[in-house]
């Protein structure tokens, strides 16, 4: 079974989008929403990121540093888009 969105009342009021797994994991919980109407906005709005939006990878590279020897703060990299999951580049 595929994964699904539940709605839940938000503790601070309104509403929140939970996303789940197909096992019921939590994946992810959205922004709160302060209508019904919002949310089912926010409900389509994901499924057309997921769907078409790219991946841009925003973390840092990791430097190993030897035994010793101080670490640096390693400036964020520009974005880069990454290929699609699950599809030959």
């Amino acid at each position: 079974m595929a994964g699904h969105f539940e709605v839940v009342d938000a503790l601070s009021g309104g509403y929140q989008i939970r996303m789940l797994d197909g096992d019921g994991a939590l994946a992810a919980v959205s922004v709160t929403y302060p209508t019904l109407d919002a949310v089912r906005e926010g409900i389509a709005l994901a499924r057309e990121i997921a769907g078409t939006g790219l991946v841009m990878d925003r973390t840092r590279p990791i430097r190993i540093v030897p035994s010793g020897e101080r670490a640096e703060a390693v400036p964020a990299p520009a974005a880069a888009v990454l290929p699609a999951f699950g599809r030959a580049s």
